[in-house]
């Protein structure tokens, strides 16, 4: 009885881990968009970092995990930290002034094209088989239907759709990063994560007041979102993410991915009365549906590839969240 009953309840817990985090990371837009009616874009982003930081930093304590050392491994992780965390996080925030945080979520679902589009120039051992670049156009006409590119995109703010876009292809340019200079350093992937967090809220917190002036007056509920984005959907999320990848693999893991746009676009519908038209599921569904495509294996994958078991702060951000 103790064998069959004991795998049951691992697959409850890890399946119950998977929803929270893909209601976590899909809600977070929302959160970021109510953030932004009453602090600046980079003040919300640093309100986020901080928050998301000081858990991971609790974790850390509690699990006597120590800071990495090595002035290259800090200066990788700066670099991963500018990438992975303070230009998306920042370009979305940005975005949502702008756009609603559906097209939001939904763009942000377009990482893996990006990733697929960028590994067929940057990463040569990882050579795209006929259906995952057959999944990359998909995805990409997805976009499309999403933007209604056929109505001349009337009625779409050209900039923040595109700070959108860029926010999501920041992370597959970090993964790309993080994969050619900390994998195999020897440091804990929750050490990695906290101090890649560090760095990030270092460099908001230097570019901040440079754009934006101190607050008049406290926002409450805006304020109590960035709180909500930092702690759970910027710290709780990246411990979640940790612990299922150490459980199930990162490949079941990931799947979270296809569920945040959904997510994302019945919370701006229902709790933002966000306008919604029949391209924007339409669109999203093939954009998922080419995302899922272009993490298509073999059934032969190699074995002993660094590329197929990125490090964890690869996947730490994976959304914005």
């Amino acid at each position: 009885m103790t064998t069959v009953t004991a795998p049951r309840a691992r697959t409850l817990d890890w399946r119950l881990r998977f929803g929270v985090l893909s209601l976590i990371w899909g809600f977070s837009f929302l959160l970021i968009k109510v953030g932004t009616d009453g602090y600046a874009p980079f003040q919300v982003t640093l309100g986020r970092l901080v928050f998301g930081t000081a858990v991971l930093a609790a974790a850390m304590a509690v699990r006597h995990e120590r800071l990495p050392r090595g002035v290259r491994t800090w200066a990788h992780l700066t670099v991963a930290a500018l990438l992975l965390n303070a230009l998306p996080f920042s370009l979305f925030a940005y975005a949502e002034l702008t756009v609603p945080s559906t097209l939001a979520g939904i763009c942000n679902a377009t990482s893996p094209l990006w990733g697929m589009a960028l590994s067929l120039v940057a990463l040569s051992e990882d050579r795209p088989s006929r259906v995952r670049v057959a999944g990359l156009g998909i995805g990409f006409l997805g976009v499309l239907t999403v933007l209604g590119a056929w109505q001349g995109f009337d009625g779409l703010d050209a900039r923040g759709t595109a700070m959108a876009l860029l926010a999501s292809l920041c992370y597959p340019i970090g993964w790309i990063y993080v994969r050619r200079t900390l994998a195999g350093t020897g440091h804990s992937h929750l050490a990695l994560t906290g101090a890649q967090l560090l760095m990030a809220t270092v460099q908001l917190a230097v570019v901040t007041p440079l754009f934006t002036t101190f607050p008049t007056r406290v926002a409450l509920v805006p304020l109590l979102a960035i709180a909500a984005l930092g702690a759970l959907g910027t710290g709780l999320a990246v411990l979640v993410q940790y612990g299922l990848v150490a459980e199930v693999g990162p490949t079941t893991a990931q799947m979270v991915t296809y569920f945040i746009p959904v997510i994302a676009t019945a919370a701006g519908v229902t709790l933002l009365g966000e306008s919604l038209t029949w391209s924007t599921p339409v669109g999203a569904a093939i954009v998922l549906a080419g995302a899922a495509l272009t993490q298509a294996r073999g059934r032969t994958p190699r074995k002993n590839t660094p590329a197929a078991t990125p490090s964890a702060p690869a996947r730490a951000e994976l959304h914005a969240r």
